[in-house]
C-alpha cells in the first residue's frame, strides 16, 4: 500500500535529515519504525503526510507511492482524502473544544451527516472514555484521554493508513497497554494499516508485524518484528537487555553503525 524508495529529506536546503530511506507498509499491515530521539523517524512520517513544508523541509530525492499514486505530487489535504492520516507527536488536540467538537472538526471531507454520526459512534465505541467525557473541554482531559482523542480525530477521515508518532509519550504503562490494544483492534476490525513511530521499542514490537530501525537518518536494520526483537544489538540498546556486556560485540556493533551511517 505504501512504499518509500530511497527518499532524502533536507531542511533549510542545508541539513540532510533522512538519507536513502526505503520501507514498505502492506495493505492492512502493522509496521514499526524504531530509533532514538533525533534519528529521523518523525521526519519520515512528515515526508509521507506532506507536513515538511511548514518546517522548511522538503523531499529532495526518491519516491513515495501510496495505493499506486505519487504522494509527492499531492498537497497534504489531498493525501488525507486519499487515505493517509497522521497523528502528530504531542497530541495537539483543540483544547477549547469538546471531544465531540474535535471529532467534528476532522469530518469536513464527509458530506453526509449520517456518515459523520456513524464515524463518531464508531470512535466512541473504540474509546469509551471519550464517550464519557464527550461534552467536557478537551484541555481538561488526561494525557491518555487526549492521546485517544488525537487518534480518534484522525480516524474521522476514514483512513486506509494511520501514521502514529510516539503515541505512548508521557503515558503510564497501563495506559500504554490500553492504547496498544485499541490500535490493534482498529487494525483488525477495519483493516487500517499502521506505521508506528516509537522510542518505546517494547510496545512497538508487540504491535508490529515488521520493524525498521533508524539511526542518524538511515535505516540500519529491518525484518519481522520477532527477529528484530531477538537481535542482541536491539535487545541491549532499546529493550534494556542483558547486563553482562560483551565489549567485543559492542565494538563490532559501533564499527558497523559507523559504516552504515
Amino acid at each position: 500500500m505504501l512504499s518509500l524508495n530511497n527518499i532524502e529529506v533536507v531542511y533549510d536546503r542545508v541539513f540532510l535529515a533522512a538519507k536513502g530511506i526505503s520501507l514498505d507498509v502492506p495493505d492492512g499491515g502493522r509496521v514499526a519504525l524504531l530509533g532514538a530521539n533525533g534519528a529521523g523517524k518523525s521526519t519520515t512520517l512528515k515526508a509521507i503526510s506532506g507536513l515538511l513544508r511548514s518546517e522548511r523541509g522538503e523531499v529532495t530525492k526518491g519516491e513515495i507511492a501510496f495505493a499506486g499514486r505519487n504522494l509527492l505530487a499531492l498537497d497534504p489535504p489531498d493525501r488525507v482524502r486519499l487515505g493517509v492520516a497522521h497523528v502528530l507527536e504531542g497530541r495537539r488536540v483543540f483544547v477549547h473544544l469538546t471531544p465531540r467538537e474535535n471529532l467534528l472538526a476532522a469530518s469536513t471531507m464527509h458530506h453526509a451527516r449520517s456518515h459523520v454520526e456513524n464515524l463518531i459512534d464508531r470512535t466512541f465505541d473504540w474509546f469509551p472514555r471519550l464517550a464519557e467525557r464527550a461534552d467536557a473541554q478537551a484541555g481538561y482531559l488526561s494525557g491518555g484521554e487526549q492521546q485517544m482523542l488525537a487518534i480518534g480525530r484522525a480516524l474521522m477521515t476514514d483512513p486506509k493508513i494511520l501514521l502514529l508518532d510516539e503515541p505512548s509519550l508521557g503515558l503510564a504503562p497501563l495506559l500504554v497497554n490500553e492504547i496498544g490494544a485499541i490500535i490493534r483492534r482498529i487494525n483488525r476490525e477495519n483493516n487500517v494499516a499502521l506505521l508506528l513511530v516509537e522510542q518505546n521499542a517494547a510496545m512497538a514490537l508487540e504491535i508490529a508485524e515488521h520493524a525498521y530501525l533508524m539511526e542518524s537518518g538511515r535505516i540500519v536494520m529491518s525484518g519481522p518484528a520477532d527477529l528484530v526483537r531477538a537481535n542482541p544489538d536491539v535487545e541491549a540498546t532499546y529493550l534494556g537487555g542483558k547486563q553482562d556486556v560483551d565489549y567485543v560485540a559492542v565494538k563490532h556493533y559501533r564499527r558497523r553503525r559507523r559504516w552504515l551511517v
